[in-house]
Parts: C-alpha cells; structure tokens; sequence
C-alpha cells in the first residue's frame, strides 16, 4: 500500500444507474432508499479503489435531494476521496439525472460519506492520505477537514450522553 495517493487515482466518473419502474415510490419518482443505497455503493467503490481493502460504512451526512428523477431517467454518480486520515476517508459523491428524452442533465442529489479501511481480520487498517493537486481538490480537501470535526464532536457528545444514563 502506498502511503499517498492522487484524488485521481480513486475517483469515478460517471458511473451510470438506469431508473426502473421497480426503483420508484408512490409518486412515480426514484425512491430516495435507492438513490441512498446507490451514492453508498459508489462511495464505498471509491473508498476501496483508494485504500486497496474492503471498506465499510461509518456514516453519510449532509444528503440534499434537490429534485426528483423518474422512470427513462439515468442517474449519473460523480465520487471521490476529499480527505482520509488515519483509518478512515471521505468521499463526496454527487448525483445527476439525465432526462431519458431531452437529455438534460439537472444535480439530483450530493453526499459525504465515512468510509473505514478493514484489514482481513476486520480491524481498522491504515488509509492511504490523500494528495490534492488541483484547486477544487484542496477547497474539498480542506472543507472535509471541518465535517470531521463536527463528526467527532457529535462522536464525543453521544458517549457523554451514553454514559450519563
């Protein structure tokens, strides 16, 4: 394992999901359950591409549905490693859909997710850094450097209120 990588090393572009009749709600729009299960799946491809092991899910904040999407529609994910640390990363994952008749492409949704790197033995495993090259890179970069603030924090008063009871 290398001790850095690119954030190009890991990212994917474009990676495509057709919506189905069985992916929607009673609305006739994309369940939101899948549209989350998707930018997961996307995330944790991107987490295991950089780290080189199985990764897991240690949580998804800051998910905005901006609009909906329907059947005939593509969703297209965007993901890549904004920062990672010593065991874990974060992935941005942002999602479009294009509309299946005019071919218009509209943001759908975006997510940060958690990822934490397994050894065999499913322990926590050292997380390749990450090495920001360009200017968007180092603004996601440093931005991811925040909500992991606010993640332990929010880690920290959960234990607090856990022990107090």
């Amino acid at each position: 394992m290398k001790n850095e990588k690119l954030v190009k090393d890991s990212a994917m572009e474009n990676q495509v999901h057709a919506i189905l009749p069985n992916d929607l709600n009673h609305q006739g729009t994309i369940h939101g359950g899948i549209v989350l299960k998707l930018i997961d799946i996307n995330g944790g491809v991107v987490a295991s591409r950089h780290s080189g092991k199985t990764c897991v899910t240690a949580s998804m904040d800051n998910i905005d549905f901006i609009r909906p999407a329907r059947a005939g529609d593509l969703l297209i994910f965007k993901a890549s490693v904004n920062n990672a640390w010593n065991t874990s990363c974060e992935v941005g994952v942002k999602v479009f859909a294009e509309d299946g008749l005019t071919k218009e492409v509209h943001h759908l949704a975006s997510a940060y997710l958690t990822f934490v790197a397994l050894d065999e033995n499913k322990n926590p495993s050292p997380m390749p850094k990450i090495i920001p090259k360009t200017s968007k890179e180092k603004r996601r970069f440093k931005e991811a450097e925040k909500r992991r603030e606010i993640r332990l924090q929010r880690k920290a008063t959960r234990k607090t209120a856990e022990n107090g009871k």
